[in-house]
């Protein structure tokens, strides 16, 4: 039986409630909290007043947990503050809910908090509704209900309203309504929270060290000298003062509700400082202090009790410029900006504050949140949503606590500012062995790359190329499309920037002929004008300005390449910067020891708005990969993301009960048989060619006959996996004598080893691809298509997706595999039918969410042709696990 586990969420004002199972013990507290309802709650809750309705209501809720029956309480500060429960009715797959919450509770989202963990429980117990009734004038409990995200039907009837409340299914669009009013509120209660982190109104500084030098004496001089508005403590029982402040002893002498305290004390100490922080009404610590190990599951704890969110433990810090405030022991002050920076890295960090604050970008707010034990990026993407500061996000992040919800927040954080990483662990030892193609494919890089694309965010490879990206996409507007216009003052740097546009995807223009006349009349007889644009080395500062303000007028043009190669006779620089364009454009210039600079433009308005600052990039590479991400972010937002289809053909019940058949017999887990493999595909609308088993030749040989025409033979035995590898495919027989001798080739190869021989027909023609999910123990549920049979390990072109996917997804994971031509009919073929191909993704997809006991997958081949898809074989290898939902609303 399915339980919850405890739990910490967030409440709608930022205050922390633990929410956990009800257990005999707390019955007294059940009563003592109904009986102290007032009168009119205690009506609207029992429809009557009786005397006896608080202990009959404590008996029911204490009773022990059981499939029929589910109670959830909430605790703020050791007072229990909310009662949800369920009970099965006489209706199938319905439970009757019910909440009460205390009179000076309502309104801050307890009920609701409540609620959304009844939803998810009851799913995973395969519940399909809710029911209750509410009498006409208990309008509290009606707007619970009316904004949870869920369908609600009513009936009325004498003054009580009965209510039906369907719950969402695995996939589909209710369930994305559903995610995303849960969402909404989750935002909303962790801005709440965040505030007094990252506008603090005051701050202590525990663990300053007398002498300079130290890191919380740093901690504390950057603070004060960086113009933090607010009060300031110093804690440090050996000292008088320091930087203008007098010392207070211990965290206990803290004034009440000091808002942020700042740790840096060893490592044994951490905890009981903690607990002295919440003690006094801290709300939210950032812990410098590393190497907690054992204490830092205390300190959480700790956290957690007093409702305090936590940055850290082992970082670097944080900085926000509203308030101004520098509590890091950065060197420098960072600059007031732009840009919200997380980090994991301490020495990423730095580097970043650097980079940003040299480019004039600046930071909006700045975190290192190093261990991560609770404030993580999706926090951080959540605040910077609503701000009013930030216009781009930054993130270096080693780990996702919750990859699905982050996907969802940045997805959502996209639509409004870019998201930039840096994608880590990319090296072949990260990679860990596995047995089926789909698994061996779902590399770390795989895994990462299908996160950033699905949520939006803008992924590079390396440090340098994530200033570069950032730097054009926090100072120029976004190019409409990939069509580059190239303008250069020598021919071979104009060739080596072309390759570099090409090898990011992005298209060098080939100008108007109306263009090319004007650029012949600018430039000496000669110069190349069809694009890219070679100007010549002895172009005049004039004539090089004109040709760019030509070239970004020209209809077919998306964005300007702009290159200098130094040279004696003019100084193109400024030409450039005094162009007056009408499309993005972005500099080249060779020798610039940076790599990439901002420069003052003074040319004229363009239609993006007035050019103030042009991008100056060391070489073509980094310019032209900037570009690529401005065009790629745009193409994001602009794109319509699709829709989880539903599927109403689903045997979700008859999958478990062969996984759970299976599991019954070898409880470690394993491959299923092969009938039973495909016996569980089809429960998802995925039919496999039709298959026969043979246990001797004469056997293989009148299941050739009742198939007809050609067909294949495939032996089972023990230890194989992959059947073409260990030579256990014959292909195209026709006759008899063919099909016998096959069997016993496969017999004499496999001897004892030998379970059973397959027979199918031979599948002609079409492409073999194939589809494949494995479960990734981090980042869940990952669909890889690519091309099949025998190839897709030699070729590796695949293309990967986390679950759930859309339509658009399905689509996009087609079209990105370099055999895509093969599939679309380019080239003289036919094209496939890529819309069943694409149902068997989505129906992959479904199958992955429901099942998390599915551990790999692989349907190799699938055969795609223009009369549809074929999958020919399916291996299933099932393993022990426990559902999970990555959307429910609480705490680490």
């Amino acid at each position: 039986m399915t339980t919850l586990p405890p739990s910490y969420a967030l409440l709608t004002d930022g205050s922390t409630i633990e929410i956990r199972a009800a257990r005999a013990d707390d019955s007294a507290d059940v009563r003592a909290m109904h009986e102290q309802l007032s009168p009119d709650s205690a009506y609207l809750r029992f429809f009557s007043l009786s005397r006896q309705a608080a202990e009959r209501e404590a008996e029911r809720i204490c009773r022990p947990e059981s499939p029929d029956h589910a109670a959830l309480l909430a605790h703020r500060d050791g007072r229990l503050v909310g009662v949800a429960s369920y009970e099965l009715t006489t209706r199938a797959g319905v439970a009757e809910i019910a909440f009460a919450v205390p009179d000076d509770m309502h309104g801050h989202g307890v009920a609701t908090l409540l609620l959304e963990h009844l939803v998810s429980l009851a799913r995973q117990r395969g519940l399909t509704a809710f029911s209750g009734e509410t009498l006409l004038e208990n309008t509290d409990m009606q707007k619970v209900f009316a904004d949870a995200g869920l369908p609600v039907e009513r009936h009325f009837s004498d003054g009580v309203i009965d209510v039906t409340i369907p719950l969402p299914s695995h996939n589909g669009a209710q369930l994305d309504r559903y995610l995303d009013a849960v969402a909404g509120r989750a935002s909303r209660a962790d801005v709440a929270s965040l505030a007094h982190l990252l506008r603090p109104a005051s701050v202590a500084v525990i663990g300053a060290g007398r002498r300079r030098g130290s890191v919380g004496r740093e901690i504390l001089h950057n603070i004060v000298a960086g113009g933090f508005a607010g009060p300031v403590y110093a804690v440090n029982p050996r000292g008088r003062s320091m930087e203008g402040l007098a010392c207070l002893a211990s965290a206990d002498d803290l004034p009440a509700g000091t808002e942020l305290a700042v740790i840096a004390v060893p490592a044994a100490k951490v905890p009981t400082v903690a607990a002295q922080c919440g003690q006094k009404g801290v709300r939210a610590l950032v812990v410098i202090t590393s190497g907690l190990g054992a204490a830092g599951a205390d300190l959480l704890a700790i956290c957690r009790r007093y409702g305090m969110r936590l940055v850290g433990p082992n970082c670097f810090g944080l900085a926000t410029s509203v308030p101004r405030l520098n509590a890091t022991f950065a060197v420098t002050m960072p600059l007031d900006g732009a840009a919200g920076v997380v980090v994991q890295s301490g020495g990423v960090g730095i580097a970043l504050l650097e980079h940003l604050g040299r480019l004039g970008i600046g930071v909006s707010s700045f975190a290192s949140v190093g261990d991560k034990y609770d404030v993580s990026s999706n926090d951080l993407l959540t605040w910077w949503e609503q701000d009013g500061q930030t216009k781009l996000a930054i993130l270096y992040v080693e780990s996702f606590g919750s990859p699905r919800g982050f996907a969802r927040t940045a997805r959502r954080v996209g639509r409004k500012l870019p998201v930039l990483t840096v994608i880590g662990g990319r090296s072949a030892a990260g990679q860990r062995a596995a047995a089926s193609h789909t698994a061996a494919a779902a590399t770390p890089l795989v895994t990462q790359e299908a996160l950033f694309s699905q949520a939006g965010v803008i992924a590079t490879h390396s440090l340098g190329e994530l200033v570069d990206a950032a730097a054009l996409l926090a100072c120029a507007p976004l190019p409409d499309g990939r069509r580059i216009g190239i303008v250069s003052n020598a021919g071979g740097a104009g060739v080596l920037a072309a390759d570099a546009c090409g090898d990011s995807g992005l298209t060098v223009a080939t100008l108007g002929c109306a263009t090319q006349r004007k650029l012949a009349r600018l430039l000496p007889p000669g110069a190349a004008v069809a694009g890219p644009v070679d100007t010549g080395a002895a172009v005049s500062v004039a004539a090089f300005r004109s040709c760019l303000e030509v070239v970004s007028a020209d209809d077919g043009v998306d964005a300007v390449l702009a290159l200098e190669v130094p040279t004696a006779v003019a100084d193109l620089a400024s030409a450039i910067t005094t162009a007056s364009v009408t499309r993005p454009m972005v500099a080249v210039l060779l020798g610039q020891p940076e790599s990439v600079s901002v420069r003052p433009a003074s040319g004229g308005e363009s239609a993006a708005g007035p050019p103030s600052l042009i991008l100056a990039y060391a070489d073509s590479e980094g310019a032209a990969r900037a570009l690529a991400h401005a065009c790629q972010y745009r193409e994001w937002r602009d794109s319509q993301h699709g829709q989880i289809p539903e599927l109403d053909d689903v045997d979700a019940a008859g999958a478990r009960a062969i996984i759970a058949a299976s599991l019954a017999d070898n409880p470690g887990g394993g491959w299923l048989a092969g009938p039973d493999a495909a016996a569980l595909v089809a429960c998802y609308g995925i039919h496999t060619v039709p298959t026969e088993t043979a246990e001797d030749a004469a056997a293989a040989v009148a299941a050739a006959e009742r198939l007809g025409g050609r067909v294949v033979l495939k032996a089972e035995a023990t230890g194989v996996v992959h059947k073409s590898q260990a030579g256990a495919v014959r292909l195209d027989l026709r006759t008899p004598a063919e099909v016998a001798g096959a069997y016993e080739e496969l017999a004499a190869a496999f001897g004892d080893r030998l379970q059973r021989v397959l027979v199918q027909p031979m599948q002609a023609g079409g492409v073999e691809t194939i589809v494949g999910v494995v479960q990734e123990p981090v980042f869940g549920p990952l669909v890889v298509f690519g091309l099949g049979g025998v190839a897709t390990d030699v070729l590796a072109d695949r293309s990967a997706r986390l679950t759930p996917l859309t339509d658009a997804d399905a689509d996009a994971m087609i079209s990105a595999v370099r055999a895509a031509p093969l599939l679309l009919g380019q080239g003289g073929s036919p094209a496939v039918d890529t819309a069943a191909l694409a149902g068997v993704l989505l129906r992959v997809s479904r199958l992955a969410d429901d099942l998390p006991g599915v551990a790999e997958l692989d349907l190799n081949p699938v055969i795609a042709r223009p009369d549809g898809v074929y999958p020919v074989d399916v291996r299933v290898r099932v393993a022990p696990a426990t559902a999970r939902d990555p959307f429910l609303r609480q705490l680490r």
